[in-house]
């Protein structure tokens, strides 16, 4: 049984379509990567699937149940989690605070819900920073942490939304490995991701949209080749006739 599935998602706001009749499903253990134009309605998409806003057509599975009627943090709380495009943490709170919030999820005392963080920090390489105050963070960082935070709600699921945006080089490259790691750890994970030697090196299969439509899909090298995913991206003129 697929993670995910995504029936004929459409999403309406007004007169504007941001989603089309998109399907899409996500195997146990597997990182699908969502790449597209700036607009092309990844985030709604994400936004969908977390139930952040409800479908107008169309409808989502997650781990065998419709997600409809259901509220982010009931989806939360059955594993499906997700980070956030722009980082918000708690500035003035410690980065174990932070992580703990995650924690008490599903746990109901501080001494768990600290070894919980704890726990999650020494995996991605942060116990050393536990102390610090979160808005001292460097951005790679506050990456990290927002992961961090995710992973602490035990999720089974979890949507990525541009973690890798503003890394330099080998950040990404350490942020890949981190990605990985989950993975194996049996993480499904859902990526969108506008750096092309990221989704690369990630993902097992990439979905490509323009205008909320499906334009492509199959693994990384398939889409790189595809004639429509190179005017997507750089323009009718780079197609090679």
């Amino acid at each position: 049984m697929n993670i995910l599935e995504m029936e004929n998602l459409t999403k309406h706001f007004g007169g504007l379509t941001a989603v089309s009749q998109l399907s899409l499903h996500i195997r146990p253990g597997e990182i699908l990567g969502l790449i597209g134009p700036n607009g092309a309605g990844k985030s709604t998409v994400f936004n969908c699937i977390a139930g952040v806003f409800p479908p107008s057509e169309g409808d989502i599975t997650f781990d065998g149940q419709s997600t409809k009627g259901q509220n982010p943090w009931d989806l939360c709380r059955k594993g499906l989690a997700r980070t956030f495009q722009i980082v918000k943490p708690f500035a003035s709170k410690t980065v174990l605070y932070n992580v703990m919030v995650g924690a008490f999820l599903h746990l109901r005392t501080t001494s768990q819900a600290r070894d919980k963080a704890m726990e999650v920090l020494t995996l991605l390489n942060m116990a050393d920073t536990c102390d610090q105050l979160a808005g001292t963070l460097t951005i790679a960082d506050r990456k990290r942490l927002e992961i961090a935070r995710a992973l602490a709600t035990d999720p089974k699921l979890l949507l990525l939304d541009e973690v890798m945006a503003g890394l330099r080089p080998t950040e990404v490259d350490e942020m890949i490995a981190i990605i990985k790691g989950l993975r194996d750890r049996g993480v499904s994970i859902f990526v969108i991701e506008h750096i092309m030697r990221a989704v690369l090196a990630l993902s097992d299969r990439v979905v490509v949209i323009q205008f909320g439509c499906k334009i492509a899909e199959g693994t990384p090298e398939e889409v790189t080749k595809d004639e429509n995913v190179i005017k997507a991206y750089l323009g009718g003129d780079y197609v090679v006739a």
